[in-house]
C-alpha cells in the first residue's frame, strides 16, 4: 500500500458482498509487495469483481475490502490458483494475524466534494 493519495471505491448498486481483510504482518515480508500487485491484477478478470479499498495504520494494522457482485466472484477468487499459493505462503511468512469477513451489503452512498458540493454548503 503506497503512500500515493488514494481514492475510495464509489458508491455501488446494491446489493452486493464486502470481503474485509485485516492483517498483521511480520517482520520479514520480502517479496509481499509484488505479490500484492500481481493479485490486484488477476482479480480484475474475476467476473463481479467491483472494486477494492486498501489502508495500512502506523501501527501495522492493514484492510483490504474487495467488493463482489455476489457470492460465485468471491468463491472464484477464492478457488484462483496464484491467489491460493499467495494464502499459503502468507501464512507461512507474512502474517502474524489475520481475519477475513464477508458481509452483504444492502446499503451505499458516497458523498464527493466538487465545486458545486462546496458552493452549495456555502448557501446552505
Amino acid at each position: 500500500m503506497s503512500e500515493q493519495r488514494m481514492t475510495p471505491v464509489s458508491a455501488l448498486q446494491p446489493p452486493y458482498y464486502a470481503v474485509v481483510f485485516t492483517s498483521l504482518r511480520t517482520e520479514g515480508d520480502a517479496g509481499y509487495g509484488e505479490t500484492a500487485e500481481r493479485l490486484g491484477e488477476l482479480v480484475q478478470d474475476v467476473p463481479g469483481f467491483l472494486g477494492e479499498d486498501s489502508a495500512r495504520t502506523p501501527g501495522g494494522l492493514a484492510i483490504t475490502v474487495a467488493y463482489f457482485r455476489d457470492l460465485d466472484g468471491i468463491e472464484q477468487w477464492r478457488a484462483h490458483a496464484e491467489h491460493r499459493a499467495a494464502k499459503e505462503y502468507g501464512r507461512a511468512h507474512w502474517y502474524e494475524r489475520y481475519c477475513l469477513h464477508i458481509a452483504k451489503v444492502e446499503h451505499s452512498h458516497g458523498f464527493e466534494r466538487t465545486p458545486q458540493a462546496i458552493l452549495t454548503e456555502r448557501a446552505s
